[in-house]
């Protein structure tokens, strides 16, 4: 519920703030008050448009905070998750208008967009009048209205979400269906070029494998002919190392004649030997790994041709080549296979389709018995309303032909205000009046289910009074049980029954230069006061202080 409203600076409000609770409150004060600019300030606040007119004469910006105290489980949780916005005990609201007409929304501070607060401010307050539309212009309205009303939202949620199931089975049975159709005309090119990447087998990474072995095998085809000569020099026919060995020998067989003078040159001469054997088996595996043969060299060339010829043809990288001769078997088995497949398909959808219109079906008739019961309980509340020749009836138009995820039906609320007028549309058959007390039979009727914790009513009693104004409050201070209700209102009968009495009035300024609107919540004779005034006028003679306090005491 809403727990305090603060406004700054917005057209005659110069520092405003009120602290409300629950059950039924009433705002009433003289014509020109500003019950009219404290109801705009709220509707800002819950996301209305905004209007640089709102900021006070001579001010930068105007700005009205809400703030509500909402249970952990209210959908406006919801909304707030899903934005990541802070969720903390209360919920606050606030909407900065400039006086250029940019505006700013918040809430719980932290900045948002004002489709945002908007839509917290739906599922926080309904604020209704005799000109406003915004609870019953959209069918949609109703069937969520008679839903709430029948205890059906579980049933429309589970149909919805068959509807959707329903929705993708269809959507996958179509895409392979047109996949199907695709894959048989393109058949004989798919088996064409299955045939040919198959022959051709490509390998992941082939590519940048040749090209390595290509451009290694001709770097050594340079240098292969300086290792062979270096070979030959060292172990080749004209060698030295066989005569250094024979030399060796031969050294050895004297060294007992001369042993220091020949010993250092035989280390020298085996160390030497050493040397040139390890340079040979160097030689030998430079040789083998700088290997040139001309017919892989030829090998590699043609393979590297024929994969980048076949990645040109199907305009795709060489290390795709794979992947697409695969992906066109895959085509290929959807020839083969796709029709069982596809008749798998269309059989889960046609299931799936009758599954839903088993549930749409039952759906639809709850609805028909939820509506008779909803018509019932409406015509009702209208005698006491003068309403007594009117008739509710809630009009169901089902057509399995145009189901969508709230089912098959249309729901619309008719009205028939006179014997023998054509009923129709409640938005386009009742007045301003006759709208306002339908629509308060609806909220009575509906009080603890599809309503906001919030109710404004602005101004519902114009034009009636007597009987029909002690009705009305009647019913507003019954919906004050279940909810929060705020009423406008120029009717004393609806202001004897308030729980709560706020005076709007102005305060003069300045020594006359500027006025402002105060907002006072009174009690007891000063509530007896109010009531008399709004009985008598502007002189409130005794007689009207009676007939106030016999009004607050018949409320009580």
């Amino acid at each position: 519920m809403l727990s305090r409203l603060s406004i700054r600076d917005i057209v005659l409000i110069d520092r405003l703030d009120i602290d409300f609770a629950d059950g039924l409150a009433v705002l009433t004060g003289e014509t020109g008050a500003g019950k009219s600019i404290l109801l705009d300030a709220f509707a800002l606040a819950l996301g209305g448009r905004g209007d640089q007119a709102l900021v006070r004469h001579g001010q930068e910006q105007g700005q009205v905070t809400a703030v509500f105290d909402v249970a952990r489980n209210h959908p406006a949780r919801a909304i707030l998750k899903a934005n990541d916005i802070p969720s903390e005990d209360d919920l606050i609201l606030r909407r900065v208008q400039f006086a250029d007409g940019r505006t700013r929304a918040f809430v719980n501070d932290q900045p948002v967009s004002v489709q945002v607060l908007k839509q917290l401010g739906g599922a926080l307050v309904e604020i209704h009048g005799q000109h406003d539309d915004r609870a019953l212009v959209d069918a949609a309205t109703h069937r969520r209205l008679l839903d709430a009303f029948g205890s059906l939202e579980r049933d429309a949620a589970k149909v919805e979400m068959l509807w959707d199931a329903r929705r993708e089975t269809e959507a996958a049975a179509e895409a392979h269906r047109a996949a199907v159709a695709r894959a048989r005309q393109e058949g004989d090119w798919l088996r064409h070029a299955v045939d040919e990447l198959s022959k051709l087998a490509p390998q992941a990474g082939e590519e940048t494998q040749l090209a390595t072995r290509r451009t290694a095998m001709m770097q050594a085809e340079k240098v292969a002919e300086d290792l062979r000569d270096a070979y030959e020099a060292l172990a080749g026919n004209h060698s030295a190392v066989p005569a250094l060995s024979g030399a060796i020998r031969r050294l050895e067989r004297r060294q007992p004649q001369a042993p220091t003078l020949i010993e250092p040159a035989v280390k020298s001469l085996d160390a030497a030997i050493n040397a040139l054997e390890e340079t040979r088996a160097h030689l030998e595996a430079a040789l083998a790994a700088a290997d040139y043969d001309p017919a892989e060299m030829e090998r590699i060339e043609e393979r590297l041709f024929a994969l980048r010829a076949a990645a040109r043809k199907y305009n795709v990288p060489v290390d795709d080549l794979a992947a697409l001769a695969r992906k066109y078997k895959a085509d290929i088995a959807l020839i083969d296979a796709g029709e069982d497949q596809l008749k798998a398909l269309e059989a889960a959808a046609k299931e799936a389709d009758a599954i839903y219109r088993k549930a749409a079906d039952a759906l639809s008739k709850a609805r028909i018995k939820a509506g008779a019961a909803l018509d019932k309980a409406v015509n009702g509340e209208l005698k006491p309303l003068k309403l007594e020749r009117a008739k509710f009836s809630t009009q169901i138009d089902s057509d399995a032909s145009s189901a969508g995820p709230n089912g098959i039906d249309r729901v619309e609320f008719w009205v028939q205000t006179n014997p023998g007028t054509r009923p129709g549309p409640l938005m386009k058959v009742a007045s301003g009046g006759e709208l306002a007390r339908f629509l308060l039979a609806l909220k009575v009727v509906l009080a603890d289910r599809g309503s906001a914790p919030t109710l404004v009513f602005d101004e519902i009693d114009t034009g009636v009074g007597g009987a029909v104004a002690d009705a009305i409050g009647v019913r507003l201070a019954k919906l004050g049980r279940g909810v929060q209700v705020l009423a406008v209102t120029h009717a004393p009968q609806v202001a004897a029954r308030a729980d709560r009495h706020y005076v709007i009035s102005k305060d003069t300024l300045d020594k006359g230069k500027r006025v402002a609107t105060r907002v006072t919540e009174v009690a007891a004779d000063h509530r007896r006061e109010e009531i008399a005034r709004m009985l008598a006028g502007a002189e409130i003679t005794a007689e009207a202080r009676a007939a106030a306090e016999r009004l607050i005491k018949q409320a009580s």
